[in-house]
């Protein structure tokens, strides 16, 4: 850099100082850029929130894992929080990509034989708590896939509640499980 252009550059950052007397302490920019910085995060929760609302009833994080490439099934897990005063029940699952979608348990017995059967009569959400569908419990199963559905991507899917009534949601796609295999003959 030319003396010429270091003094050009300094005159210019005066003329900047002179433009916006209040910002000239450091003290000052740092507080106007934390502020900016926490304004834009406040603003754009909604945007990586990842949770859906009806009545008391609370559903956090609905994903589902990528099948194996030509798997017909496919695995979706959440977290249902009942805040309310009254236990509700999950009756029902829908989605977009499968031609059926069901609540499924797993469960191990004392000889360590793995079982997977369909949830009758819905799923029980005590009030004030919480029920986790997830790998190696109860979980959704996404059967007789009508496309494939990759890592990255999302689907709509509907819930439907016994007392808190009928929600739309979106499960968004997440790697394979890694030792698991989930399956379930179509």
């Amino acid at each position: 850099m030319t003396m010429t252009a270091f003094y050009r550059t300094r005159a210019s950052i005066r003329t900047i100082r002179r433009s916006f007397p209040r910002f000239s302490s450091i003290e000052e920019r740092i507080g106007i850029l934390i502020f900016t910085l926490m304004l834009i995060l406040a603003l754009s929760h909604p945007l990586w929130a990842h949770e859906f609302e009806i009545g008391s009833i609370e559903i956090d994080h609905p994903i589902a894992s990528a099948p194996p490439e030509g798997a017909k099934v496919a695995a979706g897990y959440m977290t249902l929080k009942n805040s309310g005063a009254a236990t509700d029940r999950l009756v029902s699952i829908s989605s977009e990509i499968a031609g059926r979608t069901e609540l499924h348990d797993m469960s191990v017995d004392a000889q360590g034989v793995m079982t997977m059967r369909p949830v009758t009569g819905g799923l029980e959400i005590p009030a004030g708590s919480e029920v986790a569908l997830k790998r190696g419990s109860y979980h959704v199963m996404f059967m007789d896939l009508k496309r494939p559905i990759n890592e990255g991507e999302s689907f709509n899917g509907t819930l439907t509640f016994e007392k808190a009534g009928t929600v739309d949601i979106t499960f968004k796609v997440e790697g394979r499980p890694g030792t698991e295999h989930h399956d379930h003959g179509s």
